[in-house]
């Protein structure tokens, strides 16, 4: 249900927009269209751009932060669970005004294994391996044991059960399954290697679908595009990015996307990942000094990327002088960017036309609001929307949007009226609108003034 209402939301949108019609009418009586200027939207607009590994960092500018979690922490029976672990994560994350990316892991080379004990305590089979420098230190189990499935799938429904919705949380990849939760087992994949550690088609599938029945709210991304998500409520993250992205080569995240015929999916399902670790330091030289890379912004162009994990942005000193400077573009191309083309005010009616001139649309719905905000700067009304900002494509004509709004009771004067996104987030950062008038501390858009009698 989850995946076929976002589809026919973003089928509307769609076919709306290509046809260059506004989503809502613009009244007869309305005052005239009066356009906004642009100007580039702060690089720590929420859920976009570049993320570090959860910490407090002063060198890059971001709005969500990323962790890892053993499925051990957290699981202590077959339906027992202690989520003090990563309540402490979430919190700690909230408090800097950030929202969480995050995985839990079962199997994570070179860490102490994140198998349940009870599962140990019972037999589980493992088996260590000494690829990726893991030398012994975690093992993977048998990912077909009914009782390892079992355990997968009473997590899942308990996870969403007490976190889908949770506002401390921007996106959730998926997990669990295979090397860092990445959902392989390379090179035991019964070609590199004649061993097959990977589960079946069907245990996957049961996987993949207890996730889509446990969360409606929170944004999931799978690793890899696969015939067994392709219909799913679930995005992707490309964890390789800039460096095993492009076609044509058959294991390369967009000839996936290709091959499974899902291309378009980012129109209603986010698309995340990380900077491969081995270009982070040198994508942005000039020239690149990389040994081997691809086209940034190709792979943004051809993915329609939100976010990617890009530790070295903050780690140290950062980046510095050029190439921090063409790292924040490149932070900033990621995700939407939304403008206020044009707004129409009036004492009964707001409208504005939003274009997103960004790499892919605002995926969550949150609420706009309004506001009247008088000659001392206070606000002295403020009107609930029923607007969103969810599925605005980029390149489509802009979007209409328009409300009534009452201003009798409001003292004689002129009102400049205001418009926001709030973060649900407490302290989180707003939504920021790409213009001129835009305060990016408050969060609020000047859209124009009214004047009362």
């Amino acid at each position: 249900m989850k995946s076929a209402l976002r589809l026919a939301t973003a089928l509307v949108a769609t076919l709306s927009l290509a046809a260059g019609t506004p989503a809502v009418a613009t009244p007869a009586h309305h005052s005239q269209w009066t356009a906004l200027a642009y100007t580039p939207a702060p690089a720590d607009n929420p859920l976009k751009g570049f993320l570090p590994y959860a910490g407090d960092y002063a060198t890059f500018p971001y709005s969500m932060e990323w962790f890892y979690l053993p499925l051990r922490d957290v699981m202590t029976g077959p339906k027992q669970f202690r989520w003090d672990a990563l309540e402490q994560q979430l919190d700690a994350i909230a408090a800097r005004g950030h929202q969480a990316v995050f995985r839990f892991y079962v199997d994570y080379p070179g860490r102490p294994t994140g198998i349940p004990q009870y599962l140990l305590d019972q037999g589980l089979l493992t088996r260590p391996y000494p690829d990726f420098g893991n030398n012994g230190v975690s093992v993977a189990p048998d990912w077909s044991d009914p009782r390892l499935v079992s355990a997968l799938e009473n997590f899942i429904t308990a996870f969403g059960r007490r976190y889908d919705g949770d506002p401390r949380i921007g996106f959730v990849t998926l997990g669990l399954i295979g090397f860092w939760g990445e959902w392989h087992t390379w090179p035991y994949d019964g070609w590199t290697q004649p061993e097959n550690w990977m589960p079946d088609t069907a245990i996957l599938t049961r996987i993949l679908d207890r996730y889509e029945r446990a969360f409606d709210e929170t944004r999931l991304l799978a690793r890899y595009p696969s015939p067994e998500n392709k219909d799913l409520g679930i995005g992707y993250h490309d964890d390789s990015f800039a460096f095993e992205t492009l076609p044509p080569t058959s294991w390369h995240f967009v000839q996936r996307l290709v091959d499974n015929g899902v291309t378009e999916k980012w129109r209603q399902e986010p698309i995340g990942g990380e900077l491969r670790p081995e270009i982070q330091t040198c994508l942005w030289d000039e020239p690149v000094s990389c040994p081997q890379y691809e086209d940034f912004a190709a792979s943004v162009d051809q993915t329609h990327a939100s976010w990617l994990i890009n530790h070295a942005a903050f780690a140290g000193t950062g980046y510095t002088g050029d190439n921090k400077e063409r790292a924040l573009v490149a932070s900033r191309s990621l995700g939407y960017e939304l403008t206020v083309t044009e707004a129409a005010l009036s004492r009964e009616r707001v409208s504005v036309r939003i274009a997103n001139r960004g790499a892919a649309p605002f995926y969550y719905d949150w609420r706009a609001e309004l506001a009247a905000v008088d000659r001392h700067g206070r606000v002295v009304r403020r009107w609930h929307t029923p607007w969103t900002m969810t599925g605005i494509q980029p390149g489509a004509d802009p979007v209409t949007l328009s409300t009534r709004v009452d201003t009798r009771g409001l003292r004689r004067g002129s009102y400049d009226i205001v418009l926001r996104v709030p973060n649900p987030l407490r302290n989180g950062i707003p939504l920021r609108f790409a213009n001129t008038s835009q305060d990016n501390a408050s969060g609020w858009l000047r859209l124009g003034a009214v004047t009362t009698r």
